[in-house]
């Protein structure tokens, strides 16, 4: 069993980088790996997956709609704060987390919670209705993978086959969803059985403990690891093996190519050694991790 740690800050500050000449990539700390990534770990929502983006507008709403319950005299945007506080607080967690906090913060207030697993199936729901028409888009093609993935996804993901690591995904979202949405992205032709998502028994289930069995059943050490993703806890959990942490700061909503200010300063809070908007520059990128490029000219 295994409990997600909170957000905690270990690197104070927001120290900047050197970015390697003429890209958007950041380099906060040179990794420091013996030999090429052998295994390369994604998160799948705002790291690779843009079919969820917005879900904040739906479960906020929710939240305070279910604290208004209680009967609070709180003002509606009072909740709104404290709600929206609190769940971009624990993004990155599995999502039963933000339901957790929210039956305590319902029982805090006199009222009597739902199951938080209930609360969380209510969410899926009205998510669902949100981003049907995404889904359908992919299904039906009238959409490309590509128009809804953090750009220049297929790319990396190519270029790191063909080096021949072996490729992972790890994310809080239901398990059933993310192999559902993977496929619909046609990503699971890069990730083969290695996705793996939140399961309703959900203290057996996290992204620490898949890395623990990466480690364990490849028996490699944690500096041959590399991960990506846009949320604390797959960035702590990396680092907390050894291995080197790329911290995807994407603007989910305009796909603009700059980095996302809130997420790169909470990513290098909990100790990414790179940080980027986006993979367009994944050619360079890469071979820099590979040990190719050249810090040296960084400005």
């Amino acid at each position: 069993m295994y409990w997600e740690e909170d957000y905690r800050r270990t690197v104070e500050g927001v120290p900047a980088g050197k970015f390697l000449p003429g890209t958007t990539i950041e380099v906060i700390r040179p990794p420091a790996h013996p030999r090429p990534p052998q295994h390369v770990l994604f998160d799948f929502d705002g790291t690779l997956s843009l079919i969820r983006e917005g879900w904040p507008q739906v479960m906020v709403p929710m939240m305070v709609e279910m604290l208004q319950s209680t009967g609070t005299d709180e003002s509606p945007e009072q909740l709104e704060r404290l709600v929206f506080e609190f769940v971009m607080q624990l993004n990155g967690k599995q999502t039963i987390y933000q339901m957790i906090r929210l039956a305590e913060e319902v029982r805090r207030r006199g009222g009597t919670p739902l199951e938080p697993l209930v609360y969380k199936q209510m969410y899926h729901q009205r998510l669902m209705q949100r981003i049907a028409q995404r889904r359908e888009a992919l299904r039906s093609g009238a959409v490309q993978p590509a128009d809804m993935l953090v750009p220049y996804s297929l790319e990396l993901l190519d270029e790191l086959r063909r080096r021949g690591v072996r490729m992972y995904l790890a994310s809080g979202t239901d398990q059933c969803y993310v192999r559902e949405e993977a496929e619909l992205l046609k990503l699971d032709r890069y990730f083969g059985p290695h996705i793996y998502g939140a399961i309703d028994d959900y203290q057996n289930y996290s992204k620490a403990m898949v890395i623990e069995r990466i480690l364990r059943d490849n028996h490699i050490s944690g500096d041959l690891l590399l991960g990506f993703g846009d949320g604390y806890v797959e960035i702590q959990n990396i680092k907390a093996v050894g291995g080197t942490a790329v911290a995807v700061a994407s603007d989910e909503a305009t796909r603009s190519g700059k980095p996302d200010p809130w997420k790169r300063d909470r990513l290098i809070g909990v100790g990414a050694d790179v940080v980027i908007p986006d993979y367009r520059h994944w050619a360079a990128l890469l071979d820099y991790l590979w040990g190719r490029g050249d810090l040296a000219t960084a400005h």
